[in-house]
């Protein structure tokens, strides 16, 4: 792909508005198209200066463009002001942390505005961060990943994407190889409509992944769902987990779950003809999540809908949903009878405040895995979002006990 260079005379510096800002102009002529990841080949990135009008980046083929924004219809948005714009486009560190502090907001799909800041970067060094997508026999995995050294894996939870492990990479990837991942049916994976969808095909697509990227052994971090892959794939192929650090893992239910029988039938393939327009559901999933519409929370929300608003994103969601509710608990098959088997070393990270994995699912890791250490925050489901800081320390501290 070739790369319009873009001369800062061209730009609106000191001449009005003639063109963009020089800010955008220095950010598109150093555009590396080998850093991004652009499903189906095009997208139109929506730049904006604060008090300025508004440019879109077009990526074709051909190369990168700016030009004046028109119409509505984009596939990113990033915004900041004059000043934040200034600092990354000098830093693209800056433009993570700006990110991270709000000072930059970054919409609609944040797979593709990160990867513009990340293409934009100007950084050549291994290590650099990198979108890519991974053909293995589950199909084609989307991945972030950045710096170097023992690789971890970073699997997400329900209807999310890798993007909620973009502050792991930024506190880890000094020292890591950090791999975010979209898993199947999820992000910019494929979906596939004949998937199982529950922990075992999972943690399967996971080890695929590990091949297809030439990875013996790695660390694996996992959210809710993604917590509760990483913990079957500890079980059923233990010589490729080196670490598990899960967080507010999803883990079998321990009472009665009353709507089993419900679930047993095909439902989740309704999700093939169940009308779910934007209009609607977009207001509905907001109104349900506290701060739905600001921050990390309205970002993340994106990052869901991107999914479940196409059909294929529907069918593994529900079916996804509805193996965490089955689990089993018990029996030789069951998650807590065949946990106590469990022989990578493991963090668990629970948040006092989650509704969703109450914090009393401690106990009874400790009565099955008495090995593992335990860590309490003062948080929700999602601690490495929410306490980011003091997460990646006790994850920095698990990984340098183990030698």
């Amino acid at each position: 792909m070739a790369n319009r260079s873009i001369d800062p005379e061209e730009s609106g510096a000191g001449r009005g508005q003639e063109g963009p800002p020089a800010q955008l102009a220095e950010l598109v002529a150093r555009f590396d198209p080998d850093v991004i990841d652009i499903p189906g080949g095009s997208a139109r990135i929506r730049l904006g200066v604060e008090g300025l009008p508004e440019w879109d980046a077009v990526i074709t083929d051909h190369g990168v463009d700016l030009s004046p924004a028109g119409g509505e219809r984009f596939d990113a948005e990033l915004v900041a002001d004059e000043e934040t714009w200034k600092q990354i486009a000098a830093d693209i560190g800056f433009g993570m942390s700006a990110f991270s502090d709000s000072a930059l907001r970054v919409r609609r799909n944040l797979h593709l505005g990160i990867g513009f800041l990340a293409a934009t970067s100007g950084i050549v060094d291994p290590g650099r961060m990198e979108f890519a997508a991974v053909d293995t026999p589950a199909g084609r995995i989307s991945t972030l990943t950045a710096g170097q050294g023992d690789p971890v894996v970073c699997l997400h939870g329900l209807g999310g994407t890798k993007a909620s492990f973009l502050t792991t990479i930024e506190a880890l990837s000094a020292e890591h190889r950090v791999i975010a991942v979209d898993l199947p049916g999820f992000g910019d994976s494929d979906k596939p409509l004949d998937a199982p969808y529950d922990a075992p095909w999972f943690a399967e697509t996971v080890i695929g992944l590990l091949d297809e990227l030439g990875i013996d052994q790695a660390h694996l971090v996992g959210n809710s769902m993604g917590g509760r892959v990483a913990i079957e794939a500890g079980l059923l192929y233990p010589e490729r987990v080196r670490s598990m650090v899960l967080l507010a893992p999803a883990l079998a239910w321990l009472r009665d779950r009353r709507w089993r029988w419900l679930l047993r039938g095909p439902l989740p393939k309704l999700g093939l003809i169940q009308p779910a327009p934007r209009v609607i559901t977009e207001p509905l999933v907001r109104g349900l999540v506290p701060g739905g519409s600001e921050g990390w929370t309205a970002a993340g929300i994106d990052e869901f809908l991107r999914s479940f608003l196409t059909p294929r994103g529907r069918v593994a969601f529900y079916e996804s949903a509805r193996n965490i509710y089955m689990d089993e608990p018990h029996g030789e098959q069951g998650l807590w009878t065949r946990m106590e088997s469990l022989t990578p070393p493991a963090l668990f990270v629970w948040g006092r405040k989650d509704t969703l994995v109450p914090i009393g699912f401690r106990k009874h890791v400790e009565r099955v895995l008495p090995q593992a250490s335990q860590l309490e925050l003062d948080c929700g489901h999602v601690p490495q979002m929410e306490e980011p800081r003091t997460t990646h320390e006790a994850m920095a501290s698990f990984y340098a006990s183990l030698g």
